[in-house]
């Protein structure tokens, strides 16, 4: 309980945040969260840490394609990526 008293301070700074700021905070938190409820009692600190740094990948991403309104990323065969309307 006393890490949830300690957290609510971090979330009244996410308003001050961009767009793709915020998708990457809430991704890592999300991933974190699942990440230490999939490792069960074994080792949830492992867990957490994992899936934090793969949710903030994730949520980076997602909020890349949402800071231009209208257009999507994309990526040819090559692995190369590229902005067009969606």
């Amino acid at each position: 309980m006393k890490r949830l008293f300690l957290a609510l301070p971090l979330l009244a700074l996410i308003p001050a945040c961009t767009p793709q700021q915020q998708t990457t905070g809430m991704g890592a938190a999300t991933g974190a969260v699942l990440g230490a409820a999939v490792t069960g009692g074994k080792d949830t600190t492992k867990g957490a840490i994992v899936g934090g740094a793969l949710g903030a990948v994730a949520g980076s991403l997602i909020g890349q394609s949402q800071s231009q309104p209208g257009q999507c990323l994309y990526r040819d065969a090559y692995g190369r990526q590229f902005t067009a309307a969606c």
